[in-house]
């Protein structure tokens, strides 16, 4: 066994991390570099350290093209107020938020598995993934840039592209670095990758705040002219993640924005924008979701919102949601034009029952646990997630912070197009807070 190996790195002035990192035998062979990790707890020298990052290992994974087997790193953070972020290099994916209520009580905030097979079931539907090249859709798997058209891989339907194609960013494990607070995650995608044109190096950079912010920052080089643009495709459900859809309905949003991007019934857009004043989709003040879910034409929100911002304003202020009864709050900060709301519409729902109403039920706090009974010999079942949870249609929500979805092929919204020379750069702050009675 190596020795551990424990250092404190500058954050800033008159700040300091611990980033602790113990090696250990079953070592991986990564090209020249051998890495393996488990969890070393952080020791008391660096307790008046803001934030710590602890590295270790959370399984293998075989590459989707060669098969070679990489061990899978784990980050976690932790700042002086409890509050705990994990995230992995596989897809780059945030696997766990830990909040505290108005009274304290630490919960996990975010949908998603305990391990590595529970992330690569057919039915985990993006949980906390990094998503490219392309988030969202690409209507008919074709754009033309250039003068020259490109067919990219159909995997929606068999007619459209949905979050980077059949292999997207998500599914490989990619590179880390750590750098005092700071992970940086890279995957390098070649030319040609599910019929993109260039190779791309992508990179995110993940940090906790002493504030309670996580923020990600994406960003991509390209060797050709090429469509980008990235996501973090985290379950959101404040009242913690298992809780459900009523819980889920009890949340209040708001969302800084004045339009949506029309689309058909693929959620392709048209080109053209809706004026949300007088909609179910105006969230300019905040909203309890479900009432607001149940006047909408599915029940649920899953379109892009136009943030409004100044043209020459960076970051920008995206989006508010509550949770009454837990005091949780959450607020989401980003650079990019848009942001998709999606309240888990498409995941499972054995009973065909799941459905918002028009006002959330009085007495709904007396109950201490509202979940589906699931008939025996369903076919349908819940996603099985963390700690035995049971994820349902409903259960959580996104904010999927991106440019408009099929940019490239509408020349009136913003350009999604990545020319050699030239670095995209994306964005996004989660900050997280609690009520004051």
């Amino acid at each position: 066994m190596m020795s551990e190996i424990n250092k404190t790195t500058s954050a800033g002035a008159g700040s300091s991390v611990s980033v602790t990192i113990q090696p250990m035998d079953g070592a991986e062979q990564r090209g020249s570099t051998i890495e393996a990790y488990q969890m070393a707890a952080p020791t008391t020298a660096n307790d008046s350290a803001p934030v710590t990052v602890t590295v270790d290992s959370f399984g293998t994974v075989a590459h989707p093209k060669t098969g070679s087997t990489e061990t899978v790193k784990r980050f976690t953070w932790r700042n002086r107020a409890g509050v705990t972020v994990q995230a992995i290099t596989y897809g780059a994916i945030i696997t766990s938020i830990q909040v505290p209520d108005r009274k304290g009580r630490f919960d996990d905030v975010v949908l998603g598995f305990d391990d590595i097979p529970g992330y690569q079931t057919p039915n985990n539907p993006y949980f906390g993934a990094t998503i490219g090249r392309i988030a969202n859709r690409v209507g008919g798997g074709r754009f033309t840039l250039n003068g020259q058209e490109y067919q990219v891989t159909r995997n929606f339907e068999s007619r459209h592209q949905l979050h980077g194609g059949a292999v997207g960013f998500d599914k490989y494990n990619w590179e880390s670095h750590v750098e005092g607070p700071v992970v940086t995650l890279t995957h390098m995608s070649p030319d040609g990758d599910e019929g993109y044109p260039g190779a791309v190096i992508v990179s995110v950079r993940y940090e906790l705040k002493e504030d309670n912010r996580f923020v990600a920052v994406f960003r991509a080089v390209s060797t050709k002219p090429t469509p980008i643009n990235l996501t973090n495709h985290s379950y959101f459900n404040l009242a913690g993640h298992g809780t459900g859809h009523e819980e889920i309905y009890r949340h209040v949003v708001s969302v800084n924005a004045d339009r949506i991007t029309d689309t058909d019934a693929d959620s392709i857009p048209s080109g053209k924008f809706i004026f949300v004043g007088g909609t179910p989709h105006d969230l300019r003040i905040p909203r309890e979701l479900g009432p607001a879910m149940s006047k909408t034409p599915n029940e649920g929100y899953d379109e892009n919102f136009c943030i409004a911002k100044g043209t020459q304003q960076g970051l920008t202020f995206v989006s508010r949601t509550v949770h009454p009864h837990s005091g949780r709050v959450m607020e989401v900060y980003s650079d990019q034009p848009g942001v998709q709301l999606y309240t888990s519409n498409f995941m499972p729902d054995p009973n065909k029952n799941i459905r918002p109403r028009s006002e959330n039920a009085a007495d709904f706090y007396d109950v201490t646990r509202l979940e589906p009974v699931v008939r025996e010999g369903e076919t349908v079942q819940p996603i099985r997630g963390k700690a035995g949870a049971k994820y349902f249609k409903h259960g959580a929500f996104c904010f999927e912070t991106q440019n408009y979805p099929d940019a490239i092929n509408h020349a009136n919204f913003p350009s999604s197009v990545l020319n050699p020379g030239e670095q995209y750069v994306h964005e996004v702050h989660y900050k997280f807070d609690v009520l004051r009675d």
